[in-house]
């Protein structure tokens, strides 16, 4: 009988103790994040009038929308053939925060009048060529966005966004277990590479994909830290499992310094 209740009480403290590790997994962690990247390609005098409409009326409505940090990047070398690129790098809480966002900035009434000129632009007189817009959620192991701060000018300041495709989604549903439970994302941030977000692309044009971005001071941080990156016992060791190999089949890269609007 002894025995009995002695099973009994194990049993319900194994059940108890399941059913707290449900609730600190579902509760306890911070829910994964979406992120927009939005790319606004520009030509000659656009790019002035769309870094007019950001500073002076998008992010503050964006602000007002509970949004605190917004990023706004430009490349260091600019192709004067193809135009010009503005990176916009938006954080939202949650997926229904993404999709309701034209409908409360339709609401702002102070957004309506001072974004008026820029939204019904003549057709002949366009503020931009066109803009892609990109859609990610956050990784597991990052499910929240780093904001970083630095002192020094921003035009000395090096943001590196990356975009890593995959020839399948098996492939891809790979790489993003290499940056979580392979341990990628730690070998980043022991070696202090700053990552503002890694995230899966939902929505893009080149899935299936993945993009994350680090931050340096310089551009002589960022090769020191690749270097550093590439020295490492534990990047040698993941690099060479077979279960993670030609996982990338294609790397786009780009080099940013952020405007002197951005919020980081």
């Amino acid at each position: 009988m002894k025995n009995s209740n002695l099973s009994t009480l194990i049993s319900r403290a194994l059940f108890l103790f399941f059913l707290a590790a449900i609730s600190v997994r579902s509760f306890g962690a911070p829910k994964q994040q979406y992120y927009e990247i939005r790319i606004y390609h520009v030509y000659g005098g656009q790019e002035g009038k769309v870094d007019t409409f950001l500073k002076e009326v998008y992010l503050p409505a964006l602000h007002r929308a509970g949004i605190s940090k917004v990023g706004v990047c430009k490349p260091l070398d600019t192709d004067t053939e193809s135009g010009k690129l503005i990176f916009l790098f938006i954080p939202y809480k949650t997926s229904e925060q993404y999709m309701m966002l034209t409908e409360v900035l339709e609401k702002d009434q102070v957004f309506r009048e001072a974004g008026k000129s820029f939204q019904d632009a003549p057709f002949n007189e366009p503020p931009y060529i066109r803009y892609e817009s990109i859609l990610l959620k956050a990784f597991l192991n990052m499910p929240e966005p780093y904001f970083p701060e630095y002192t020094n000018p921003v035009a000395e300041r090096v943001y590196e966004l990356r975009s890593y495709e995959s020839a399948t989604e098996a492939k891809a549903i790979k790489k993003i277990e290499m940056f979580n439970q392979g341990g990628e994302i730690n070998i980043f941030t022991s070696l202090k590479f700053n990552a503002v977000f890694y995230g899966e692309v939902v929505a893009g044009s080149t899935k299936p994909n993945l993009m994350y971005m680090t931050t340096f001071t310089d551009m002589k941080s960022r090769e020191e830290h690749w270097k550093a990156f590439g020295k490492t016992e534990e990047w040698g060791r993941l690099s060479a499992l077979e279960e993670y190999k030609n996982t990338v089949s294609s790397i786009t890269r780009y080099l940013l310094h952020p405007t002197d609007y951005s919020d980081f």
